[in-house]
C-alpha cells in the first residue's frame, strides 16, 4: 500500500539508533504515524522539525501495521517564528492538541482548512488571537460547538459557570488585554479537557500549558 500527501509534522521520538517514529498530519490521511529509515541522520534532522511542512510518500504492507516514511521538505515554519516565543508557543500547542484527539487515519479537510488559516497568521503580533479562535473551530469540528449568549456575562457548561471572554463578543483582537486572553484561553481549556481530554483519559498537552503561562 502506497500513498503520497502533503503534511505537518506533528512530533517524533527516537526508533533506533538510525530512525525515528513521525506523527503527521495531512490532508487526505488525516492523523497518522511511520518510520522515517535515516531519520537521525543530520540530513533528515534539519527536514524533521516539529511544524515543519512535508511531502511524504508512505508504504506499508497492511493498513493495520505501522508503515514507513520518505520525507521532503516543502515549508519550514519554525525558523521565521524562532525570535517570537509566544508565536511559536500558540503554534506548538495546535500541533499538540491536534496529535493527541485526532483520530488515526481520519482526514478532515475542514481541520486541514483551519490549520492553514491558522498558521498563515502565525507572524501576525496579534497571533494568540488567531489562536483562540482556531481552538474554537476545532472544539465544533470534533463535536462540540460553543454558542455564546451575548446579553450575558456567563455560560453554564456541564453544571460550571465560566464568564464570557470579551474576545468572544466583539472579536476585535485590536482591544485586547491580558486578562481578555487569559480567560479566553482558560475557557477553551475546559472545554477541552471537559468534552475530549478527560473523557478520553489523556492529558493536556505541556505546550498547551506553556502558552497559558505566558498570560498568567
Amino acid at each position: 500500500m502506497i500513498w503520497q500527501d502533503e503534511c505537518y509534522l506533528l512530533s517524533k521520538t527516537n526508533y533506533n539508533e538510525n530512525s525515528t517514529i513521525i506523527n503527521i498530519f495531512s490532508l487526505k490521511h488525516g492523523n497518522i504515524s511511520g518510520i522515517v529509515y535515516g531519520g537521525s541522520s543530520r540530513k533528515l534532522k534539519k527536514i524533521l522539525q516539529i511544524g515543519n511542512k512535508l511531502f511524504v510518500v508512505h508504504k506499508s504492507k497492511h493498513e493495520n501495521k505501522i508503515g514507513y516514511f520518505s520525507v521532503e521538505l516543502i515549508k519550514p515554519i519554525s525558523p521565521i517564528l524562532f525570535s517570537n516565543k509566544k508565536n511559536i508557543s500558540c503554534y506548538l500547542s495546535a500541533l499538540s492538541i491536534l496529535r493527541i484527539l485526532l483520530p488515526e487515519g481520519q482526514a478532515n479537510k475542514k481541520i486541514d482548512n483551519d490549520l492553514e488559516n491558522f498558521i498563515g497568521n502565525l507572524q501576525d503580533n496579534k497571533c494568540i488571537f488567531f489562536y483562540i479562535l482556531w481552538e474554537q473551530l476545532l472544539l465544533k469540528e470534533l463535536g462540540f460547538e460553543t454558542k455564546f449568549n451575548l446579553d450575558k456575562f456567563s455560560i453554564n457548561i456541564l453544571g460550571k459557570n465560566y464568564k464570557i471572554p470579551e474576545l468572544f463578543k466583539n472579536k476585535d483582537y485590536n482591544i485586547l488585554s491580558k486578562l481578555d486572553i487569559k480567560n479566553a484561553l482558560i475557557l477553551n481549556r475546559e472545554l477541552l479537557m471537559e468534552h475530549f481530554i478527560i473523557p478520553n483519559k489523556l492529558r493536556i498537552p505541556l505546550n498547551r500549558n506553556i502558552l497559558e503561562s505566558y498570560f498568567n
